[in-house]
């Protein structure tokens, strides 16, 4: 496993799934040395993610939730499929909701990407309301996006603006379509997050929206989390990947959402 980012993240996951990480193992796992196995673990402790232990490492308490920059190499190609497929369903002119999260980024880029959407004169062709400061950093740049973003108090984790500050806003608005990314999504128990805070914003942005839309890879599907954001009744449409196949997905599709496989 080459690159840094790829082990820090592979790291992280072991260390989230166990709690703490063996030097040893963990270079056996990743065919690489123990030396740059320690000296990733010294990185990561060097930036508060883990605390070293003799021959290892153990999670910081702070970071249960890994930040968004470890994430985005998750099954990147298939939220890259995702993403394009989400931007599909958008005209021109459209008011669109993104929540936070490595998939809604995707879709943010996928959204500027479109020709279609762009503009030959001076005004927005697209308006955009986010809760997320990565995303608002890349779109305030598209002079054809007319950016909106929340208030809030910002987690580190995943750089989404939560509370009241947040909530206070969408009242004030409606949105066309809202692309909400969740840590999982089952029939009986909706979409979910792992922090109430976020599930709080990401449920007022859905109730604010003509069409919901989740947007999850198929490790998410069947799986719930702590936080409910919204039931699967009002999920509109559901894109996913190639690999979520049936036993998957008809449980949504009963419950009358409509299934996009990317």
């Amino acid at each position: 496993m080459g690159a840094p980012q790829a082990r820090w993240s592979a790291l992280l996951e072991i260390l989230t799934r166990d709690g703490r990480i063996e030097v040893e193992a963990a270079a056996d796992a990743m065919q690489v040395s123990a030396a740059t196995i320690r000296r990733d673990l010294d990185e990561l402790a060097r930036q508060q993610m883990v605390t070293r232990t003799h021959g290892g490492a153990v999670i910081n308490a702070i970071a249960y939730d890994l930040p968004l920059r470890y994430k985005a190499a998750r099954n990147a190609p298939e939220k890259e499929r995702i993403a394009d497929a989400a931007a599909g369903l958008v005209k021109a002119g459209a008011v669109v909701g993104l929540n936070g999260g490595t998939t809604t980024t995707a879709v943010a880029r996928a959204l500027t990407a479109r020709p279609e959407l762009g503009t030959e004169g001076a005004g927005p062709s697209l308006t955009v309301v986010t809760n997320a400061l990565n995303i608002a950093n890349e779109l305030v740049v598209r002079r054809h996006v007319k950016l909106v973003v929340t208030g809030g108090v910002a987690r580190p984790a995943s750089y989404e603006l939560t509370g009241p500050l947040a909530t206070e806003v969408l009242t004030r608005i409606t949105l066309d379509h809202v692309f909400i990314g969740v840590d999982a999504i089952d029939a009986r128990y909706g979409a979910t997050a792992q922090d109430e805070g976020e599930a709080d914003i990401n449920r007022a942005l859905a109730l604010r929206a003509e069409q919901v839309v989740v947007v999850a890879d198929s490790s998410k599907l069947g799986r719930r989390a702590f936080a409910r954001i919204c039931p699967v009744e009002d999920v509109h449409v559901l894109v996913t990947d190639k690999a979520a196949g049936p036993a998957l997905t008809d449980p949504f599709a009963a419950a009358g959402v409509e299934i996009v496989r990317a």
